[in-house]
């Protein structure tokens, strides 16, 4: 059994798998007579593939049992896929680069302020959450065509709770 170290999420050591969503780094407009600010191109929303078009849906996700147990990982071919939580919890993203070679898998720590937008076939875990009902906005394709592959892990692989930062 391998366990994985939780990393601090960047965009830079987040950018083979896709794009941290924040406002951190980013100027933002300021609009309706001064009273917000928009931040414009947070994540690159890739769903046109054959044909697809915008969904935005609304997930709530509960706990898993700790430690958690990577069996499963999944990949979009033909779009993007971007999760931003709504209340503020810290949450996990597990990625790797081939789901067959454990050496390439990555997890990380999000702040409860952070959202990623993994890129067309990226492989991730599905959505892991450190706080019951955590609710999430998501952005991804829908339209014809197979957007969903799963690789069903022969060697389990466990979430340890290390973190690079301490």
């Amino acid at each position: 059994m391998v366990t994985l170290s939780i990393e601090p999420l960047t965009k830079q050591a987040f950018a083979p798998f896709g794009d941290v969503v924040e406002t951190e780094g980013n100027t933002p407009l300021s609009i309706n007579q001064g009273y917000a600010q928009r931040f414009n191109g947070l994540a690159n929303i890739d769903v046109a593939a054959e044909g697809g078009q915008v969904n935005i849906s609304w997930f709530v996700a509960s706990v898993r049992p700790a430690p958690i147990a990577i069996r499963l990982m999944e990949r979009h071919p033909l779009g993007s896929q971007m999760f931003m939580p709504l209340n503020g919890a810290d949450w996990l993203v597990v990625v790797c680069m081939d789901p067959a070679i454990s050496a390439s898998y990555r997890a990380f720590a999000a702040r409860g302020h952070q959202g990623v937008n993994y890129a067309r076939n990226c492989w991730h875990h599905p959505l892991l959450v450190l706080k019951d009902a955590s609710a999430f906005l998501v952005v991804d394709r829908k339209g014809d065509g197979a957007n969903l592959e799963e690789h069903w892990l022969s060697e389990q692989l466990q979430l340890g709770v290390q973190s690079a930062a301490s």
